[in-house]
């Protein structure tokens, strides 16, 4: 398809400049075609961005290909805007070794429409008892996380943090400790809502973040927080952050644009941390605009649609987000003046690549951003359609993602 992209916008040093752009269907091109106006599709208004970068993202492969792999997911992240993924390793085999890291690798190598680069497992079989081959395996993961488990031994965390900060790779953490796990309650006796999320209290995610940014200051390891969802977690990472610790962390569009009484009582609503309250909800934004929070990642997490059809208690934990994070973020946050367009790119695009060392080729994504539609899990590329935004109306419809100067995604 040849595409011509009047009176656009495009993100440069860290602004938009106004540029008429095309595609004749090979090449990206500043300007306007020589050639007849007729051979194109004709946009307007568009906005011309690098390549998204989603550090936490599920692709299932290998093991639950069913769910998603390494194809269909990356065919998702483009038609996200995403040039750039990183797959976490709660898989079967876990990459927790070289030979069983080998088995993502070529997936990768034989499927990937984008840049997907994996993390190894801080422990075995992610089970918390001993360490992963960490050095065999640093050269070609992006860092280490038992995401989906928290490491709940102290101990393990600090060798952890030692051999990660000597092979100069970042500690990704899933916070939740499981002794706190028990029917809802927490410390002080307060109840604490769960709608189906029994027994996910605050104190489980910032209880864990409390002891590593300790362990942080010990061993100097570059630290990164996984998903966070509650005002104290944004409270001890932005006083780390003021007293020079190496730490850095993610939140979910999920979390910045719902509350808990948002909720149904269906699948699509359930992951984990889960949606908290309006206070959280608050304090997350405020921390995206203090820069607390540096970038905004999915956690993109499909499961088969009978997983997710068991209501808010039973169903899996897990939503995909790669399609619909950025019509969800530009409606709900740009355009209601929350955030600028600039500050967006820089949360989805620049942050992660510099935090994670995945700077250099972003590629573009070019969105169309005039025409309202509703989300519609049936257009979804991934294999997972459980999103808590399906019905939504919203902004910014991806019209092609270029990769290594091909295309990832093009609108049909």
């Amino acid at each position: 398809m040849k595409m011509v992209f009047k009176n656009s916008k495009m993100f440069q040093n860290g602004t938009f400049v106004s540029t008429d752009a095309f595609f004749d269907g090979k090449v990206f091109s500043l300007g306007y075609p020589s050639s007849s106006e007729d051979e194109y599709t004709v946009y307007d208004n568009c906005f011309i961005m690098p390549g998204f970068c989603d550090v936490h993202v599920h692709f299932r492969e290998p093991g639950f290909s069913y769910k998603e792999d390494i194809e269909s997911g990356s065919k998702a992240a483009a038609r996200g805007g995403y040039t750039c993924v990183c797959t976490m390793p709660n898989l079967n085999p876990t990459p927790d070794s070289r030979e069983n890291l080998d088995i993502q690798l070529n997936a990768i190598k034989e499927k990937a429409k984008i840049k997907v680069v994996p993390f190894g497992t801080i422990t075995k079989l992610e089970a918390g008892l001993e360490l992963s081959d960490m050095e065999d395996i640093a050269c070609d993961v992006v860092g280490f996380s038992d995401d989906g488990r928290g490491v709940q031994s102290e101990d393990m965390m600090l060798l952890a943090m030692k051999n990660s900060a000597s092979l100069g790779k970042i500690i990704s953490a899933h916070c939740e400790d499981n002794s706190l796990l028990r029917g809802g309650y927490i410390h002080d006796g307060e109840y604490a809502r769960i709608h189906g999320h029994r027994g996910i209290c605050s104190e489980s995610e910032w209880g864990p973040i409390k002891r590593d940014i300790e362990l942080v200051k010990k061993t100097g390891c570059s630290y990164h927080v996984c998903h966070i969802s509650t005002k104290e977690s944004v409270e001890l990472i932005r006083k780390a952050k003021a007293e020079g610790v190496d730490i850095s962390c993610e939140t979910g569009p999920h979390y910045l644009v719902m509350n808990d009484m948002m909720l149904g009582e269906e699948g699509r609503f359930k992951m984990n941390p889960p949606i908290r309250s309006e206070e959280d909800r608050c304090a997350l934004v405020e921390g995206i605009l203090d820069g607390t929070i540096e970038m905004i990642a999915t956690d993109h997490a499909p499961h088969s649609a009978e997983e997710k059809s068991k209501g808010l208690e039973k169903s899996l934990m897990g939503v995909v987000g790669l399609e619909t994070a950025f019509p969800i973020l530009y409606t709900e946050l740009v355009m209601k003046g929350i955030i600028s367009l600039e500050k967006l790119v820089e949360l989805l695009s620049l942050n992660p690549r510099k935090r994670f060392g995945l700077e250099g080729d972003a590629g573009i994504t070019v969105f169309e951003c005039n025409t309202p539609y509703e989300i519609n899990s049936d257009e979804f590329v991934s294999k997972g359609k459980s999103s808590p935004f399906l019905g939504r109306r919203v902004y910014g419809r991806n019209l092609m993602t270029l990769y290594d100067s091909k295309i990832a995604y093009i609108a049909e």
